[in-house]
């Protein structure tokens, strides 16, 4: 069946695994996609949304590389909603509610438009490993697969096992099996692994639900989009809501604590932290009397709707009678209970920055493999998976993007320099340079980067181009034109901002606080200059954030600089941290266990000190 080799299989149709399929297929790479089921590519297994606090911006990033997610999920919207408007544009975060059925569907049919790229339904069970170095995969039909580099994406997969209440059952998604084989294929190769767990809220029926007591949560009035590309912008849009627990509600979940698999000891591994179970949040915070339901529609033509903010593996009962002294709820019939899920993963450190492991050679991991949660972080990791793939294989230079280029820079420095020991969640916080990584600029920052190895295409690098030097003329405009004091004063007034008594160049009246682009493009000489030069929405975003930024993104570019010189100080692979005898223990240890590359991931390394560091640096001669 399968007599030609391949240039690299990926294992897995999720998120991280479609993704990485795509960027090898679409860089030149015979690319066979395997998975235990093809009617689950891109399935939204939790919530039906893509985005939100930075996760936004790493779909925008992985649109500006070349990848589909950003595209895929402007097809499926059904709501978009650009998070925390309210604060500076480096928070800006987009996020879409999707239709879950035409998000798979859309993610299918672009596979399957994609050439290189061939399927096979079928699970994978080992990995065939010759001298340290992976030569493709065993299915459970016992057929081998022969390849120049693999991607393992098992999501939740690897020796899942799901609970509801007392009940247990291997599985690694709800009606699905899970995978077995590899993990102890892996250990005997001499890799750490350990066990996480995640959780998902019940399915319920929406035809059973009271929307007129609950809080519609609109989408925007001007939706925007994901992808940089002629993607369609909504038209129509579906409201949420939102309710909320109670004291009776938390009262009734009290009543299984002693039947929950959190509490009586049978899940012992560590849940997502900032995602909790609604049992684990009234625990937690005991002081709180209700929290926030969001009631989320799975689509345009379906009355299956997921309750987010109630995850649990409570026993069914006990989430049925909870659920129906929720306000709205009342008469709720079920599609499905909640139930939590537990997985194997292996630590990140095992890894190089091209997700490659660093004891077999042209092996990958992307996605919850690595610790991570969520179908952003999942989907950049298969993105960067598969592009070091088709890199490596190909006998070129790999791709590593740094902490102040990407998001997605930023998640894998931190998984593979400090590694996890809880299902890891990107926020705008983890990230020293958000500044700089906006989620309206990916596009500058990506796409030159992505088109020069051979992903991103023509078409979407002169986009980024017009865009660019459209942005840079009206910036110019600004610094170049002046206005008088009788036609910018009125607008000052309207903002409660001085009046000027002298002209002066328009950048700088631009630059105030509470002026917009709205209250700038009342003046003449601007909007004469936005009608000839046919400029849209985007490109005045652009041009006004980098205006009224601009020295705060000065600022954080020399930091970055300054830091920038310690990547420079290369440690070499084979180096003898004993030799050292001035670091500290943990110091030795960590950097043993790490072998980081420059003396600034070194310097990232939880436990290796400042002192530390200068003692890796005189040794160095610097």
């Amino acid at each position: 069946m399968f007599e030609t080799k391949y240039d690299v299989i990926v294992v897995g149709g999720g998120h991280a695994g479609a993704e990485a399929a795509a960027a090898a297929a679409n860089m030149g790479s015979k690319t066979l996609l395997v998975t235990m089921n093809l009617q689950t590519i891109g399935q939204m297994s939790c919530n039906p949304a893509m985005g939100g606090i930075a996760k936004g911006q790493i779909v925008r990033e992985i649109d500006a590389l070349g990848g589909y997610s950003g595209i895929i999920t402007d097809k499926s919207a059904i709501q978009f909603k650009m998070l925390n408007k309210s604060k500076g544009p480096a928070m800006w975060s987009p996020r879409a509610q999707n239709d879950r059925m035409r998000f798979a569907e859309e993610w299918r049919w672009a596979l399957e438009a994609t050439p290189n790229v061939d399927f096979y339904q079928e699970m994978v069970r080992g990995l065939l490993e010759r001298n340290g170095k992976i030569v493709g995969v065993r299915t459970s039909l016992g057929l081998d697969i022969k390849a120049d580099a693999v991607v393992l994406t098992n999501g939740t997969f690897l020796n899942g096992l799901i609970h509801i209440g007392e009940k247990q059952f291997g599985g690694g998604r709800a009606g699905e099996k899970a995978a077995t084989g590899i993990t102890e294929q892996l250990t005997a190769l001499g890799f750490d692994s350990g066990r996480m767990k995640t959780g998902t809220p019940p399915r319920v029926d929406g035809r059973s639900l009271n929307y007129e007591v609950m809080i519609p949560q609109p989408g925007d009035t001007i939706p925007e989009k994901f992808s940089y590309l002629d993607t369609p912008v909504l038209e129509q849009q579906r409201d949420c809501h939102m309710t909320h627990t109670s004291d009776l509600v938390h009262d009734m979940l009290r009543e299984g604590f002693d039947r929950s698999p959190m509490f009586n000891g049978r899940i012992k591994s560590i849940g997502p932290r900032y995602c909790p179970s609604i049992e684990d949040k009234i625990n937690r915070f005991a002081d709180k009397s209700s929290h926030q339901i969001f009631v989320e529609p799975e689509g345009w033509h379906t009355v299956e709707v997921y309750v987010n903010g109630f995850s649990t593996s409570l026993p069914e009962d006990i989430q049925f009678k909870a659920l129906r002294s929720v306000k709205g709820f009342e008469k709720v019939k079920f599609f499905r209970p909640g139930y939590a899920i537990e997985y194997d993963y292996f630590p990140p450190t095992q890894l190089k920055h091209t997700l490659e492991t660093k004891l077999v050679d042209n092996l990958y991991f992307a996605g919850q493999i690595n610790g991570t949660t969520g179908y952003e972080e999942a989907a950049s990791q298969g993105l960067m998976a598969g592009i070091n793939a088709h890199l490596k294989i190909n006998e070129k230079d790999p791709f590593v993007l740094k902490r102040d280029e990407a998001y997605i820079g930023v998640l894998i420095d931190d998984l593979i320099t400090k590694g996890t020991e809880e299902p890891y969640r990107m926020f705008t916080s983890r990230a020293e340079y958000r500044t700089l990584l906006r989620q309206d600029n990916a596009d500058f920052r990506l796409t030159p980067k992505s088109h020069k190895i051979g992903l991103a295409g023509e078409q979407r690098l002169r986009r980024m181009e017009v865009k660019e030097k459209k942005a840079s003329a009206f910036i110019d405009f600004f610094r170049n034109t002046s206005f008088a004091p009788q036609e910018i004063n009125p607008i000052l007034e309207s903002v409660d901002s001085s009046p000027v008594k002298q002209s002066d160049k328009m950048f700088k009246v631009f630059s105030r606080p509470r002026v917009t682009m709205e209250h700038m493009l009342q003046l003449e000489k601007v909007s004469d200059f936005v009608d000839a030069n046919e400029l849209d929405r985007e490109v005045m975003e652009q041009a006004e954030i980098q205006v009224k930024y601009s020295g705060y993104i000065q600022k954080e570019k020399n930091n970055a600089d300054k830091l920038q010189r310690l990547e420079h100080v290369k440690i070499p692979e084979d180096f003898d941290y004993a030799v050292l005898k001035s670091l500290s223990y943990e110091a030795r240890e960590k950097l043993e266990s790490i072998r980081p590359v420059t003396i600034s991931q070194a310097s990232r390394i939880s436990g290796v000190s400042p002192s530390d560091i200068s003692v890796l640096l005189v040794y160095m001669g610097r």
